[in-house]
This record gives structure tokens, sequence and C-alpha cells, in this order.
């Protein structure tokens, strides 16, 4: 084992592990997928946390799980919610990032549900849009008239739909870029609610595009973003609104782990990094 950035920080030997350090984490929940429906909305993206946990005990094991993305839905339906991710450190509280909530559809009262960010609302429902988690995610975007709303995304809200005729759906809420793996990588945008003519863009930072034709299947949440789903349009036997991308953890520290599983490592700096997109655990 190396002792790289340990001595420096004065801790001793790593050998030793004998003094705490600090651990910084992004955390990722699986995002909404969009609604289906005449204007189907668009799914809200994974809650996403960023922090450090600081004073961590050596000896500590990072149990982390990685919610996958809502499943796709045809004709009429609301988009289905992300599931959860979570870090679980030894003797530490367990932290949760909230899957997303799915677009609004053409049944019921075509509303967003709530999650990390809110899933967007379907058309004719201007305050139904689904709500974001404080500090995790923002609302979906309403759907007034014929359009229906984008998802939230991580750093923005949902974008409403247009107003008056045939509307164009609104796009999803943009993700929020973070340099925690070395390099600049964006996360947890929102899903484009379906639209009339123009191109509906899912959010930076995964989400899907939003469809602008009867028929036709909509963009799914890019894999590892927590990217919400795109909204779907009419529907027939096989054309399905975009499902959500599933989520992901990165847990980086100057400490090198004694073990990992389940995650690919890398170095950047003077740090250890350890990055996740299914269930694994780190012991450092």
């Amino acid at each position: 084992m190396s002792s790289f950035g340990y001595n420096v920080l004065g801790f001793g030997s790593f050998s030793s592990r004998g003094a705490p350090f600090d651990v910084e984490y992004l955390l990722v929940a699986g995002g909404g997928s969009g609604g289906g429906g005449y204007y189907g909305a668009g799914g809200g993206a994974g809650g996403r946390l960023f922090a450090t946990l600081s004073a961590v005990e050596p000896g500590t094991v990072f149990t982390v799980t990685i919610g996958g993305g809502g499943s796709a839905v045809g004709k009429n339906n609301k988009g289905n919610n992300g599931t959860n991710s979570t870090i679980a450190p030894t003797n530490l509280s367990t932290l949760t990032s909230v899957g997303g909530g799915g677009g609004g559809g053409n049944a019921g009262d075509r509303g967003g549900k709530d999650g990390g960010s809110g899933g967007g609302a379907s058309h004719s429902t201007s305050n139904l849009e689904g709500s974001g988690t404080s500090g995790q995610g923002n609302d979906g975007g309403a759907g007034p008239g014929n359009s229906a709303g984008g998802g939230g995304g991580s750093s923005e809200v949902g974008e409403d739909g247009s107003v008056g005729g045939d509307g164009n759906g609104g796009d999803g809420g943009d993700g929020t870029a973070s340099s925690i793996t070395g390099s600049s990588v964006t996360v947890a945008g929102g899903g484009g609610g379906a639209g009339y003519s123009a191109v509906v863009a899912g959010g930076a930072g995964g989400g899907g595009a939003g469809v602008t034709a009867f028929h036709q299947t909509a963009t799914s949440g890019t894999a590892a973003t927590g990217g919400g789903g795109g909204g779907h349009r009419g529907g027939v036997l096989g054309s399905t609104s975009g499902a959500g991308g599933g989520g992901v953890c990165v847990i980086r520290s100057t400490t090198e782990a004694n073990s990992a599983s389940g995650a690919s490592a890398s170095t950047t700096g003077d740090f250890f990094v350890y990055r996740f997109t299914g269930s694994g655990s780190v012991t450092f």
C-alpha cells in the first residue's frame, strides 16, 4: 500500500492508520421515467448529494447501493420514480439520495410525481408539477394547455410547456457539474416533456429528450447519471416514454482504501477515487 497523500497531512504512516481523515462523496439516485399520453411529461432527475465527511476513522467501511432508473411507460400512464441510492458508513448515519419523480401522464390527475427532482406535469395541469427534495433537486415544469412540462434537474427547475394551441413541451432542468473524478462531469438532468414540433431537450446531465410526434419512443436518461426520461406523445403498442437513467456514486479521499469491491479505482492529483455504478463497498 502506498502512503501517498497520507504523511503529507501529518497523520503518520499509512500502515498505522491511527488518525481520522476526510472523505468526499457524490451520490446520485436513479432518475424518473417520462410520462405517457397525448403529451407525456419529462421525468425528474435522481437526487444529487455532494459533501465531505470529516474525521472518518480508519477501518470504516462504506457500503454503497445504487438506485436504478424508473421503467418506461406506454400510453396514458404516469412515469415511474427512480430508486434511492445510499452510502452506509460503519458507525455513521446512512446517506440517501432520493429517486427522481416520474413524469405526468394522460390518466388520473396528470400531475408529476415528487422525487429527488420532481417530474413535470402533463397537459392542462398548470399547478401539479412534482416537487423536488430540498438540497437534492428541483421541481418539475407545469403543463398548461396542450403541452407538458420538463422534469426538474439538480440545478434547475424543469421548464414549463408553452401555452396556446398545440404547444411545445418544456425542456428538462439542467444537472450539476462536478470534478470529483478529476474531470468535469455533469449529472442529474431532467427529462424533456413531449412537444408538438420543436425538439424538446433533456437537461444537461443525462436527461432524455421528449418526442415531437405521435407513436415515437422517447429518449431514456443516460446510464450512471440519474437523468430523467423523456415524455411520450400519443401511443401505440411498443412505443413508450424514456426510462430513467441509473444512479452513480463517487468516493474520494487522500487515504488509499485497503479494499474495494464493485468500484472502478483511479487517482487524480493527491486523491484516490472509487466510482460505483452498481452496489459494492470500500474499506479504508
